[in-house]
Protein backbone atom coordinates (compact mmCIF):
# COMPACT_ATOMS: atom_id res chain seq x y z
CA UNK A 1 0.00 0.00 0.00
CA UNK A 2 1.42 3.39 -0.99
CA UNK A 3 1.99 6.20 1.49
CA UNK A 4 -0.68 8.28 -0.27
CA UNK A 5 -3.24 5.47 0.10
CA UNK A 6 -2.36 5.02 3.77
CA UNK A 7 -2.80 8.75 4.34
CA UNK A 8 -6.22 8.74 2.66
CA UNK A 9 -7.28 5.72 4.73
CA UNK A 10 -6.11 7.42 7.93
CA UNK A 11 -7.96 10.61 7.07
CA UNK A 12 -11.05 8.58 6.19
CA UNK A 13 -11.05 6.80 9.54
CA UNK A 14 -10.48 10.04 11.45
CA UNK A 15 -13.35 11.65 9.58
CA UNK A 16 -15.59 8.70 10.33
CA UNK A 17 -14.74 8.84 14.05
CA UNK A 18 -15.30 12.61 14.11
CA UNK A 19 -18.73 12.18 12.47
CA UNK A 20 -19.71 9.51 14.99
CA UNK A 21 -18.56 11.62 17.95
CA UNK A 22 -20.35 14.71 16.62
CA UNK A 23 -23.60 12.84 15.88
CA UNK A 24 -26.56 13.48 18.16
CA UNK A 25 -27.15 9.71 18.02
CA UNK A 26 -23.71 8.97 19.48
CA UNK A 27 -25.08 7.72 22.82
CA UNK A 28 -27.54 5.46 20.98
CA UNK A 29 -24.66 3.96 18.99
CA UNK A 30 -22.68 3.58 22.22
CA UNK A 31 -25.60 1.81 23.91
CA UNK A 32 -26.00 -0.62 21.04
CA UNK A 33 -22.26 -1.37 21.00
CA UNK A 34 -22.22 -1.83 24.78
CA UNK A 35 -25.13 -4.29 24.71
CA UNK A 36 -23.67 -6.27 21.82
CA UNK A 37 -20.29 -6.57 23.57
CA UNK A 38 -21.81 -7.77 26.85
CA UNK A 39 -24.54 -10.02 25.46
CA UNK A 40 -22.29 -13.13 25.22
CA UNK A 41 -21.40 -12.72 28.90
CA UNK A 42 -24.96 -12.03 30.05
CA UNK A 43 -27.28 -14.30 28.05
CA UNK A 44 -30.17 -13.55 30.41
CA UNK A 45 -30.08 -9.90 29.28
CA UNK A 46 -32.50 -10.54 26.39
CA UNK A 47 -35.07 -12.42 28.47
CA UNK A 48 -38.56 -10.96 28.73
CA UNK A 49 -38.19 -10.69 32.50
CA UNK A 50 -35.00 -8.63 32.28
CA UNK A 51 -36.27 -6.40 29.48
CA UNK A 52 -39.39 -5.73 31.54
CA UNK A 53 -37.20 -4.86 34.53
CA UNK A 54 -35.15 -2.45 32.41
CA UNK A 55 -38.26 -0.69 31.14
CA UNK A 56 -39.84 -0.52 34.61
CA UNK A 57 -36.70 1.26 35.84
CA UNK A 58 -36.61 3.51 32.78
CA UNK A 59 -40.05 5.14 32.82
CA UNK A 60 -40.03 7.01 36.16
CA UNK A 61 -36.36 7.98 35.79
CA UNK A 62 -37.08 9.34 32.30
CA UNK A 63 -39.87 11.58 33.58
CA UNK A 64 -37.67 13.02 36.33
CA UNK A 65 -34.64 13.41 34.04
CA UNK A 66 -36.73 15.32 31.48
CA UNK A 67 -37.59 17.87 34.17
CA UNK A 68 -33.90 18.21 35.02
CA UNK A 69 -33.13 18.71 31.32
CA UNK A 70 -35.11 21.96 31.25
CA UNK A 71 -33.26 23.31 34.28
CA UNK A 72 -29.84 22.31 32.90
CA UNK A 73 -30.57 23.97 29.55
CA UNK A 74 -31.55 27.06 31.51
CA UNK A 75 -28.07 27.03 33.06
CA UNK A 76 -29.13 25.89 36.53
CA UNK A 77 -29.48 22.65 38.44
CA UNK A 78 -32.26 21.20 40.59
CA UNK A 79 -30.97 19.17 43.53
CA UNK A 80 -34.39 19.22 45.18
CA UNK A 81 -35.99 16.72 42.81
CA UNK A 82 -34.99 13.90 45.16
CA UNK A 83 -36.77 15.56 48.08
CA UNK A 84 -39.89 16.07 45.94
CA UNK A 85 -39.92 12.32 45.33
CA UNK A 86 -39.98 11.61 49.06
CA UNK A 87 -42.26 14.46 50.15
CA UNK A 88 -44.89 13.83 47.46
CA UNK A 89 -44.70 10.08 48.08
CA UNK A 90 -45.51 10.49 51.78
CA UNK A 91 -48.27 13.01 51.03
CA UNK A 92 -49.99 10.73 48.52
CA UNK A 93 -49.59 7.57 50.57
CA UNK A 94 -50.83 9.20 53.77
CA UNK A 95 -53.97 10.49 52.07
CA UNK A 96 -54.89 7.26 50.29
CA UNK A 97 -53.67 4.37 52.47
CA UNK A 98 -56.46 2.03 53.58
CA UNK A 99 -54.99 0.92 56.90
CA UNK A 100 -52.24 1.84 59.37
CA UNK A 101 -50.89 0.05 62.42
CA UNK A 102 -51.53 2.19 65.52
CA UNK A 103 -48.49 0.89 67.40
CA UNK A 104 -46.28 2.15 64.57
CA UNK A 105 -47.96 5.43 63.62
CA UNK A 106 -49.85 6.63 66.69
CA UNK A 107 -46.95 8.96 67.57
CA UNK A 108 -46.78 10.25 64.01
CA UNK A 109 -47.56 13.98 63.66
CA UNK A 110 -50.31 13.20 61.10
CA UNK A 111 -52.09 10.71 63.36
CA UNK A 112 -55.68 11.63 64.17
CA UNK A 113 -56.19 14.36 61.56
CA UNK A 114 -54.84 12.97 58.30
CA UNK A 115 -54.30 9.29 59.06
CA UNK A 116 -55.82 6.85 61.49
CA UNK A 117 -56.19 3.11 61.92
CA UNK A 118 -58.70 3.17 59.06
CA UNK A 119 -56.21 4.84 56.71
CA UNK A 120 -56.01 8.27 55.14
CA UNK A 121 -58.77 10.82 54.89
CA UNK A 122 -59.02 10.34 51.10
CA UNK A 123 -58.99 6.55 51.11
CA UNK A 124 -61.79 4.39 49.70
CA UNK A 125 -62.86 6.28 46.61
CA UNK A 126 -61.74 7.27 43.13
CA UNK A 127 -62.46 10.94 43.80
CA UNK A 128 -60.19 10.81 46.83
CA UNK A 129 -57.42 9.19 44.79
CA UNK A 130 -57.64 11.88 42.10
CA UNK A 131 -57.49 14.58 44.77
CA UNK A 132 -54.50 12.91 46.41
CA UNK A 133 -52.66 12.80 43.07
CA UNK A 134 -53.40 16.49 42.60
CA UNK A 135 -51.94 17.14 46.07
CA UNK A 136 -48.79 15.23 45.08
CA UNK A 137 -48.43 17.31 41.92
CA UNK A 138 -48.98 20.50 43.91
CA UNK A 139 -46.22 19.46 46.33
CA UNK A 140 -43.78 19.26 43.43
CA UNK A 141 -44.90 22.55 41.92
CA UNK A 142 -44.68 24.28 45.31
CA UNK A 143 -41.06 23.21 45.79
CA UNK A 144 -40.31 24.26 42.20
CA UNK A 145 -42.01 27.63 42.75
CA UNK A 146 -39.97 28.21 45.90
CA UNK A 147 -36.78 27.39 43.99
CA UNK A 148 -37.72 29.52 41.01
CA UNK A 149 -38.61 32.63 43.02
CA UNK A 150 -35.41 32.33 45.05
CA UNK A 151 -33.27 32.07 41.91
CA UNK A 152 -35.13 34.53 39.68
CA UNK A 153 -36.22 37.22 42.12
CA UNK A 154 -33.64 37.05 44.90
CA UNK A 155 -30.74 36.12 42.59
CA UNK A 156 -29.67 33.20 44.74
CA UNK A 157 -27.47 30.48 43.17
CA UNK A 158 -29.57 27.54 41.96
CA UNK A 159 -27.15 25.05 43.50
CA UNK A 160 -27.47 26.56 46.98
CA UNK A 161 -31.24 27.12 46.80
CA UNK A 162 -32.07 23.61 45.65
CA UNK A 163 -29.60 22.10 48.11
CA UNK A 164 -31.43 23.84 50.96
CA UNK A 165 -34.89 22.84 49.71
CA UNK A 166 -33.64 19.29 49.22
CA UNK A 167 -32.59 19.18 52.88
CA UNK A 168 -35.80 20.83 54.09
CA UNK A 169 -38.32 18.68 52.26
CA UNK A 170 -36.37 15.46 52.76
CA UNK A 171 -36.46 16.18 56.49
CA UNK A 172 -40.16 17.09 56.24
CA UNK A 173 -40.94 13.73 54.63
CA UNK A 174 -39.13 11.89 57.44
CA UNK A 175 -40.88 14.01 60.08
CA UNK A 176 -44.38 13.57 58.69
CA UNK A 177 -44.02 9.79 58.34
CA UNK A 178 -42.11 9.28 61.55
CA UNK A 179 -39.35 7.70 59.41
CA UNK A 180 -41.72 4.85 58.53
CA UNK A 181 -42.93 3.56 55.17
CA UNK A 182 -46.66 4.02 54.59
CA UNK A 183 -48.12 0.89 53.02
CA UNK A 184 -51.60 -0.53 52.23
CA UNK A 185 -52.22 1.67 49.19
CA UNK A 186 -55.46 1.12 47.24
CA UNK A 187 -55.37 -1.00 44.10
CA UNK A 188 -56.44 1.99 41.99
CA UNK A 189 -53.21 3.75 43.02
CA UNK A 190 -50.95 0.71 42.65
CA UNK A 191 -52.06 0.13 39.06
CA UNK A 192 -50.35 3.41 38.08
CA UNK A 193 -47.01 1.73 38.75
CA UNK A 194 -47.87 -1.67 37.32
CA UNK A 195 -44.86 -2.37 35.10
CA UNK A 196 -44.80 -6.16 35.00
CA UNK A 197 -45.43 -6.15 31.24
CA UNK A 198 -43.46 -4.63 28.37
CA UNK A 199 -46.44 -2.37 27.65
CA UNK A 200 -47.65 -0.76 30.86
CA UNK A 201 -49.38 2.25 32.40
CA UNK A 202 -46.06 3.88 33.41
CA UNK A 203 -44.89 3.56 29.80
CA UNK A 204 -47.87 5.54 28.49
CA UNK A 205 -47.41 8.19 31.18
CA UNK A 206 -43.66 8.52 30.54
CA UNK A 207 -44.03 8.57 26.75
CA UNK A 208 -46.80 11.15 27.00
CA UNK A 209 -44.72 13.38 29.29
CA UNK A 210 -41.66 13.02 27.05
CA UNK A 211 -43.53 13.87 23.83
CA UNK A 212 -45.14 16.89 25.52
CA UNK A 213 -41.74 18.04 26.82
CA UNK A 214 -40.17 17.67 23.37
CA UNK A 215 -42.90 19.76 21.76
CA UNK A 216 -42.70 22.34 24.54
CA UNK A 217 -38.92 22.67 24.22
CA UNK A 218 -38.53 22.56 20.43
CA UNK A 219 -41.82 23.87 19.04
CA UNK A 220 -42.93 26.66 21.38
CA UNK A 221 -41.88 30.20 22.19
CA UNK A 222 -41.29 29.13 25.79
CA UNK A 223 -38.76 26.52 24.70
CA UNK A 224 -36.83 29.01 22.57
CA UNK A 225 -36.73 31.40 25.50
CA UNK A 226 -35.35 28.66 27.78
CA UNK A 227 -32.47 28.14 25.34
CA UNK A 228 -31.91 31.88 25.06
CA UNK A 229 -31.72 32.37 28.83
CA UNK A 230 -29.38 29.40 29.10
CA UNK A 231 -27.00 30.88 26.52
CA UNK A 232 -26.98 34.47 27.82
CA UNK A 233 -29.45 35.70 30.48
CA UNK A 234 -28.34 39.34 30.17
CA UNK A 235 -28.72 39.47 26.40
CA UNK A 236 -32.09 37.70 26.70
CA UNK A 237 -33.31 40.32 29.17
CA UNK A 238 -32.20 43.14 26.88
CA UNK A 239 -33.97 41.42 23.98
CA UNK A 240 -37.24 41.45 25.89
CA UNK A 241 -37.31 37.86 27.14
CA UNK A 242 -39.13 37.67 30.52
CA UNK A 243 -36.15 36.00 32.19
CA UNK A 244 -37.65 35.87 35.70
CA UNK A 245 -40.85 34.24 34.49
CA UNK A 246 -38.94 31.70 32.38
CA UNK A 247 -36.73 30.72 35.32
CA UNK A 248 -39.71 30.34 37.67
CA UNK A 249 -41.76 28.31 35.18
CA UNK A 250 -38.80 26.05 34.43
CA UNK A 251 -38.25 25.18 38.08
CA UNK A 252 -41.99 24.66 38.57
CA UNK A 253 -41.94 22.26 35.60
CA UNK A 254 -38.99 20.40 37.11
CA UNK A 255 -40.85 20.00 40.41
CA UNK A 256 -44.01 18.89 38.62
CA UNK A 257 -42.22 16.16 36.66
CA UNK A 258 -40.43 15.02 39.82
CA UNK A 259 -43.87 14.67 41.45
CA UNK A 260 -45.09 12.58 38.51
CA UNK A 261 -42.02 10.40 38.97
CA UNK A 262 -42.92 10.12 42.65
CA UNK A 263 -46.40 8.89 41.72
CA UNK A 264 -44.93 6.19 39.49
CA UNK A 265 -42.36 5.07 42.07
CA UNK A 266 -44.86 5.13 44.96
CA UNK A 267 -47.35 3.06 42.99
CA UNK A 268 -44.65 0.65 41.84
CA UNK A 269 -43.29 0.04 45.36
CA UNK A 270 -46.86 0.03 46.75
CA UNK A 271 -45.84 2.31 49.61
CA UNK A 272 -44.92 5.86 50.47
CA UNK A 273 -41.24 6.05 51.35
CA UNK A 274 -39.73 9.02 53.21
CA UNK A 275 -36.32 8.10 51.77
CA UNK A 276 -37.52 7.68 48.19
CA UNK A 277 -34.99 9.15 45.79
CA UNK A 278 -32.29 9.66 48.41
CA UNK A 279 -29.63 8.11 46.17
CA UNK A 280 -31.12 9.01 42.77
CA UNK A 281 -29.67 12.43 42.04
CA UNK A 282 -26.58 11.09 40.28
CA UNK A 283 -28.80 8.86 38.15
CA UNK A 284 -30.89 11.84 37.05
CA UNK A 285 -28.02 14.21 36.32
CA UNK A 286 -25.83 11.37 35.04
CA UNK A 287 -28.42 10.41 32.44
CA UNK A 288 -28.52 14.00 31.21
CA UNK A 289 -24.75 14.36 31.10
CA UNK A 290 -24.32 11.04 29.32
CA UNK A 291 -26.97 12.10 26.81
CA UNK A 292 -25.03 15.29 26.05
CA UNK A 293 -27.03 17.95 27.92
CA UNK A 294 -24.57 20.66 28.90
CA UNK A 295 -24.11 21.62 32.55
CA UNK A 296 -23.16 25.10 31.34
CA UNK A 297 -26.61 25.73 29.88
CA UNK A 298 -27.97 26.49 26.43
CA UNK A 299 -27.47 22.99 25.00
CA UNK A 300 -29.65 19.90 25.20
CA UNK A 301 -32.53 17.97 23.68
CA UNK A 302 -35.18 15.66 25.07
CA UNK A 303 -33.98 13.04 22.58
CA UNK A 304 -30.52 13.14 24.16
CA UNK A 305 -32.05 12.67 27.58
CA UNK A 306 -33.93 9.59 26.34
CA UNK A 307 -30.69 8.06 25.05
CA UNK A 308 -28.89 8.93 28.29
CA UNK A 309 -31.58 7.39 30.49
CA UNK A 310 -31.62 4.15 28.51
CA UNK A 311 -27.82 3.90 28.60
CA UNK A 312 -27.69 4.59 32.33
CA UNK A 313 -30.44 2.07 33.15
CA UNK A 314 -28.83 -0.61 30.96
CA UNK A 315 -25.45 0.11 32.54
CA UNK A 316 -26.86 -0.36 36.05
CA UNK A 317 -28.71 -3.49 34.96
CA UNK A 318 -25.63 -5.17 33.49
CA UNK A 319 -23.44 -4.19 36.43
CA UNK A 320 -25.90 -5.92 38.76
CA UNK A 321 -25.66 -9.06 36.61
CA UNK A 322 -21.90 -9.06 37.11
CA UNK A 323 -22.45 -9.43 40.88
CA UNK A 324 -20.38 -6.35 41.70
CA UNK A 325 -20.52 -4.72 45.13
CA UNK A 326 -22.59 -1.58 45.50
CA UNK A 327 -19.54 0.65 45.92
CA UNK A 328 -17.96 -0.83 42.80
CA UNK A 329 -21.16 -0.09 40.87
CA UNK A 330 -21.14 3.51 42.13
CA UNK A 331 -17.47 3.78 41.20
CA UNK A 332 -18.19 2.61 37.65
CA UNK A 333 -21.18 4.95 37.36
CA UNK A 334 -19.09 7.89 38.53
CA UNK A 335 -16.33 7.04 36.08
CA UNK A 336 -18.86 6.82 33.23
CA UNK A 337 -20.37 10.21 34.13
CA UNK A 338 -16.91 11.77 34.31
CA UNK A 339 -16.03 10.22 30.97
CA UNK A 340 -19.26 11.53 29.46
CA UNK A 341 -18.54 15.06 30.72
CA UNK A 342 -15.03 14.87 29.24
CA UNK A 343 -16.37 13.50 25.97
CA UNK A 344 -18.88 16.35 25.82
CA UNK A 345 -15.97 18.81 25.82
CA UNK A 346 -14.28 16.86 23.00
CA UNK A 347 -17.48 16.76 20.97
CA UNK A 348 -17.93 20.51 21.48
CA UNK A 349 -14.46 21.19 20.11
CA UNK A 350 -15.13 18.92 17.14
CA UNK A 351 -18.34 20.82 16.41
CA UNK A 352 -16.52 24.15 16.58
CA UNK A 353 -13.79 22.88 14.24
CA UNK A 354 -16.32 21.64 11.68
Amino acid sequence: MSAQTETKTSIGWRGFVRRILASEFFVLYLTIAYVLCLSPWIPYFWSIGNLTDILSNTWPLLVIAVGQTFVLILGGIDLSQTSVLAFASIAGAALTCTHLEPYIFEKCVMWGWIVSEDGGILAHGMAGLVLAIIVMLCCGMFVGLLNGISVAVFKMPAFMVTLVTMMMFSAAALYLAGSENIMHLPDEFVILGDSYELISVPMFIAVGVTVFAHILLRRTHFGMQVYAVGVNPMASRISGVPVRRIIILTFVLSGLLAAIGSILYTARFEMGRPTLGAAMFMDVVGANVIGGVSLAGGKGKILWTIFGVFFFVILANTLNFLNLSFYTIDLVKGAVIFGAATLDVVRGRIAQAS
